[in-house]
């Protein structure tokens, strides 16, 4: 989970330490299986306006950074903190404000069952993607660490879609993945309108997703709730996390910095 983007017009706020990319580029174990569900219906409060879909695609297998845990706890922190991400979905309301629900998470989580769920999704809905997932440099980290998620996916994937562009209908992309900005562009290549992603390692998904959700819900443009949730993740990493000697940001802050690419003033009522 090495290396570095570069990143070229970048503009940024003090206030929140957000980058937004310009539109322009987008030319550029035991799992308990017995309680896990591909697919929940939900019911939307937006009569009249066209169908909406959210794709989770959850992963957790338990990693933390730089730290060697054996199985037992990897296998418990996935779970916990799993169950803890759709506990977080539905307390927010992602199931009063989208006509369809699709969570992909364990054996799920894999890359062909992603590109299926995203194409399925997009015949009937506009979708919207959620990755609560780690992930590399220009890839997301499926199903418990093996599962690979990127050129082998997207690259088929993008080649169908500029064959057929009514193949995707996506919009909104939200990821706290490691090096999400990586994947970024690709996301707009795909047609989405507007993408996040992190410039590094990502220290602080939470209360990143949560912060997230309750703007985004409430029909906040995402720039402003990716903004508040950087905003007030990197407070919290500041009372734990000391400055560098010269004031500067603690490395694991800054490698945690959100970029935003596409229209960043899109909002759940957009279409």
């Amino acid at each position: 989970m090495n290396g570095t983007l570069p990143l070229n017009n970048q503009l940024s706020t003090d206030q929140t330490h957000l980058q937004v990319q310009p539109d322009q580029m987008r030319q550029s174990t035991s799992y308990f299986q017995h309680e896990k569900r591909d697919l929940v219906e939900g019911t939307s409060q937006q009569d009249g306006d066209q169908r909406q879909a959210l794709i989770v695609f959850l992963e957790n297998i338990g990693y933390i950074h730089g730290l060697s845990l054996p199985q037992w706890t990897q296998n418990l922190i996935d779970f916990v903190l799993e169950e803890y991400a759709k506990i977080a979905l539905r307390w927010h309301g992602v199931y009063r404000h989208y006509d369809q629900v699709i969570i992909l998470e364990d054996a799920d989580a894999t890359g062909q069952k992603l590109a299926d769920a995203l194409k399925m999704a997009s015949r009937t809905h506009i979708v919207d993607v959620m990755l609560l997932v780690h992930g590399h440099q220009q890839c997301l980290v499926g199903y418990k660490g093996k599962e690979m998620v990127g050129k082998e996916t997207f690259g088929p994937l993008l080649r169908d879609y500029k064959a057929d562009p009514s193949l995707l209908n996506l919009r909104m992309i939200f990821g706290v993945n490691c090096f999400g900005a990586s994947l970024a562009p690709v996301w707009l290549e795909l047609g989405a309108k507007v993408a996040n992603g992190a410039l590094g390692v990502n220290w602080l998904p939470e209360p990143s997703i949560s912060i997230f959700l309750h703007h985004w819900l409430r029909g906040h443009p995402f720039s402003q709730a990716i903004g508040r949730s950087n905003q007030i993740a990197r407070n919290w990493g500041n009372r734990v996390l000391a400055s560098g000697k010269s004031g500067s940001e603690h490395p694991a802050i800054a490698s945690s910095r959100q970029t935003i690419y596409g229209i960043s003033d899109l909002t759940i009522h957009s279409t």
